[in-house]
C-alpha cells in the first residue's frame, strides 16, 4: 500500500526551504481571526497584510521557540534568485502560548507577490534556551537551514505554508 505523500514535500517546503522532519509540536497560523493556514491552501493578498496569530502547542511552557515566515520564490517562481525572502521572525516564544508572547526581531512585512504563486511558509523551531537565537542581517538571501545550523536549533518541530499571487481586478469580484 503506497503512502499519501506529506503536503509539504508535494509543495517542495521539504527539499527546498527545510530538510524532512517529524512535526512534534501544533502550531495554527491564522489571518484575519479566521482565516487558518493550510498547506498548500490559496490565501488572497488582501487578506494576509497584517501578521497573523500563531499558536504554539507543545507540553513544556518552560520550552522557547523560534517562527520565521520565508518566500521561497522570491521574486518569482520562474527565477527565485533573491530564494529566500525573510517575512517576519520572533523569538523566545513560551510553549503553550502564541507569537504575542515572544521577541519580534524581524517585523512582518506584508507579501506583495508581483508574478506567479507564492509560497509562504511558517517555520517553527525549538530553541536550546531563551536569548539564544541571532536575528539574520539580512531579508533576502535568507536560508532556513544555514539560520538554524548558525543558531543549533536542529531540525524544525512544525511547518505549514500557504500559496497566494497578485490580485487581478477580475479576481477581487
Amino acid at each position: 500500500m503506497s503512502r499519501v505523500p506529506e503536503p509539504l514535500t508535494i509543495g517542495r517546503v521539504i527539499g527546498e526551504v527545510v530538510d524532512n522532519f517529524s512535526p512534534s509540536v501544533k502550531m495554527t497560523v491564522t489571518y484575519n481571526s479566521n482565516k487558518q493556514v493550510a498547506n498548500g491552501h490559496e490565501l488572497m493578498p488582501a487578506v494576509i497584510t497584517a501578521k497573523p496569530r500563531v499558536e504554539i502547542g507543545g507540553e513544556d511552557m518552560r520550552a522557547s521557540y523560534t517562527l520565521i515566515m520565508t518566500d521561497p520564490d522570491a521574486p518569482s517562481p520562474s527565477d527565485p534568485y533573491l530564494r529566500e525572502h525573510l517575512h517576519w521572525m520572533v523569538t523566545d516564544i513560551p510553549g503553550t502560548t502564541d507569537d504575542s508572547f515572544g521577541r519580534e526581531v524581524v517585523s512582518y512585512e506584508t507579501p506583495k507577490p508581483t508574478v506567479g504563486i507564492h509560497r509562504y511558509v511558517f517555520v517553527l523551531f525549538k530553541q536550546r534556551g531563551r536569548q539564544t537565537v541571532r536575528p539574520s542581517s539580512s531579508r533576502d538571501y535568507f536560508n532556513t537551514r544555514r539560520f538554524s545550523d548558525e543558531n543549533g536549533l536542529g531540525l524544525p518541530v512544525a511547518a505549514v505554508y500557504f500559496n497566494a499571487q497578485r490580485e487581478t481586478a477580475a479576481r477581487r469580484r
